[in-house]
């Protein structure tokens, strides 16, 4: 059982953010069912996305928000999970509820790969809006949000600095942009390395295999 970004109570509460709707999530959700799922040899089921309620025993499940893991609690109703966290401290505070995997954020690199293009603008904020809210930036720094990832990376690509945290960053790194730290739990850039989805699949492979046994 796969439960992604297409099931029917998800696309509801992903139509409903609006603007913030284009988030790493999202799009990772997809990267995951397309190039980490069917690399990964596991009889466990997946869980992609976080819809409350939704789940299986015996899942795989992925968890997104590092800020606040606790929107996860309901998990704590199904057994025998495992959790894959983006960063370790998530896996850390997530760790209470069950077994919880650091896999580092992951992207298509061959697809980000290309939109590389010439550099004709200085730096910008890339990601969603509702960081970029409270954020105070120097004068002169445009702003990407709420775009759809074809057109969002085909801005990005132009310029040369980007304030950026997470999938942003490392697409970032990919289009040959500086990445410029803004989130205090982030200030070192080099946190973000440009790690493709197959080889993130191998090291899910060797981390449920050191925890289940292998296959």
């Amino acid at each position: 059982m796969i439960i992604d970004h297409t099931h029917p109570e998800y696309l509801a509460l992903w139509d409903a953010l609006r603007y913030d709707r284009y988030n790493g999530a999202w799009y990772y959700s997809q990267e995951i069912v397309r190039n980490i799922i069917p690399r990964v040899n596991t009889k466990r089921n997946w869980v992609t996305v976080n819809i409350p309620g939704r789940a299986a025993d015996d899942a795989v499940v992925f968890i997104h928000n590092n800020l606040h893991p606790e929107v996860y609690t309901w998990l704590q109703h199904f057994n025998n999970l495992v959790l894959v966290c983006g960063t370790p401290e998530t896996a850390e505070r997530m760790s209470w509820l069950a077994p919880s995997f650091y896999l580092p954020l992951s992207v298509d690199v061959q697809e980000v790969e290309q939109y590389r293009a010439k550099k004709t603008r200085d730096t910008c904020f890339a990601g969603r809006a509702s960081k970029a809210k409270d954020l105070r930036l120097p004068d002169g720094v445009d702003k990407i949000s709420g775009l759809e990832r074809p057109e969002f990376l085909r801005a990005l690509a132009r310029y040369r600095k980007v304030y950026a945290v997470g999938r942003v960053a490392i697409e970032a790194k990919i289009l040959g942009c500086e990445v410029l730290p803004y989130d205090e739990r982030f200030p070192d850039p080099d946190f973000w390395q440009v790690i493709d989805n197959r080889d993130a699949a191998a090291m899910l492979q060797m981390a449920l295999d050191e925890h289940d046994g292998s296959a």
